[in-house]
């Protein structure tokens, strides 16, 4: 088995739990690939340091590896699939951070996580992404997103109006601070917090919510996946904010922006005993009455 690990590094992740983890995989004669940057991070006091191997970018992964272990929260994961891309490689997620709803592992579990992998004992769910088309190069080589797409005006600049389609067909022109597209995934991330409806990973749907729209009369939509959603900016300001879920780039209101579902999804591996709605509840603190 050839599993590659992945974090950002930071405060969050210590020398201690790095070494745990290459511990827990050691025993099971599993020699861990890591990141480069983390490595660099903590090769001075990592146990053997010279008997790991590295990678640096999505290029040094294919179809050999197994999976792939992030380490940190949810962002983490979502640089996680920047590097994955289609190579259809499944990750697991040990959060290390704080809400966790892709991470959703906590990181006392590291030495179950690994047992889980190693057994084969475990789910993969398959996760749509949402894919950007512009009639300028934007976002590189990774012009998807696990969680999200979205507009946004530029910090002190006017709200903008947003002109929406879909397939070519008008649906609304969003007065507002900006406007979301999440998938399925993202729909407990931004989406929920500007009062977006969580809805199952399954249910093949794109959410597109407004940011703090003029109209009060303007909610939350839910269409189906198979639509082109396609946008026109107008604002006081020549730019605005474009957003791939924690990645930005301001361009300017005359480039033509649509978005649509990803050819290909992300694998993220589920240990048997959880779910979405068990997720839910956790993190969401659905049922809990704090009173008591």
């Amino acid at each position: 088995m050839k599993i590659a690990i992945y974090s950002r590094g930071g405060d969050h992740i210590q020398l201690a739990d790095l070494q745990k983890l290459c511990d827990a995989l050691n025993g099971e004669r599993i020699n861990p690939v890591i990141h480069r940057d983390i490595f660099n991070q903590l090769k001075d006091g990592l146990n053997n340091a010279d008997a790991y191997s590295v990678f640096g970018s999505s290029e040094d992964l294919d179809d050999s590896f197994d999976c792939m272990i992030s380490l940190g929260g949810d962002g983490t994961m979502l640089d996680t699939v920047t590097l994955v891309r289609d190579k259809n490689i499944p990750v697991l997620g040990i959060n290390f951070g704080r809400l966790g709803f892709l991470a959703s592992l906590g990181k006392e579990n590291l030495d179950a996580a690994v047992q889980s992998l190693v057994t084969r004992s475990f789910g993969v769910d398959k996760r749509t992404l949402v894919h950007l088309d512009a009639n300028i190069p934007l976002f590189g080589d990774t012009p998807y997103a696990l969680n999200e797409f979205a507009i946004h005006k530029r910090e002190t600049s006017p709200m903008v109006k947003i002109h929406t389609y879909l397939n070519g067909e008008f649906l609304n022109t969003y007065w507002a601070d900006g406007l979301i597209v999440s998938t399925p995934t993202g729909s407990t991330g931004y989406s929920l917090s500007c009062n977006g409806p969580v809805v199952f990973p399954e249910s093949q749907s794109f959410v597109i919510t407004p940011v703090a729209p003029h109209n009060l009369n303007v909610r939350p939509i839910i269409v189906p996946d198979n639509n082109v959603i396609s946008f026109e900016v107008e604002g006081r300001t020549d730019q605005f904010i474009c957003a791939l879920d924690s990645r930005r780039e301001t361009v300017d209101k005359q480039v033509q922006l649509a978005v649509k579902k990803e050819d290909f999804t992300i694998s993220l591996i589920r240990l048997n005993e959880k779910n979405f709605l068990q997720t839910l509840r956790e993190k969401l603190a659905w049922g809990f009455d704090t009173r008591n």
